[in-house]
């Protein structure tokens, strides 16, 4: 069985939402997507749910966070450098922030984090595959 991750967070604009995430290479999904909810796909194992704060509420009577604060960060993987910068920089140009936090180079790895236009926050990174493998001479 292949296992999936799907992310649900709460927009208070669904149409801006869907076209933010549009702009980052995210694919709508309309089989799963109404006037209250999307499922944008980035991948064939990854799915975000953005809901309206309607249905967000249906879900859970916790109270939905302030833009303002962090209550997770996610982190999606890119293939290569460059990748890192032209998300994070398709964010700004989309109603996102673009380097919410300092962007990070360490050699065998590099990242940068923006929020999505209801303050979520996004951290895309890039690894060198032979530091993932696990191989010291890559200088991880």
């Amino acid at each position: 069985m292949t296992r999936m991750l799907f992310v649900n967070l709460p927009v208070s604009d669904l149409t801006r939402a869907k076209a933010f995430y549009t702009a980052l290479g995210f694919v709508n999904e309309p089989r799963f997507s109404d006037d209250t909810a999307a499922c944008m796909v980035w991948s064939e194992a990854i799915f975000v749910m953005v809901l309206t704060h309607d249905k967000w509420k249906t879900f859970t009577t916790r109270p939905i966070p302030d833009a303002g604060s962090s209550e997770v960060m996610l982190c999606l993987s890119c293939d290569d450098r460059g990748a890192v910068d032209t998300l994070n920089t398709a964010a700004g140009a989309n109603g996102g922030t673009p380097d919410i936090n300092p962007a990070q180079d360490h050699g065998f790895m590099t990242s940068r984090a923006f929020a999505d236009p209801d303050g979520h926050v996004w951290e895309v990174m890039w690894m060198d595959p032979a530091a993932m493998a696990g191989d010291t001479a890559s200088g991880a």
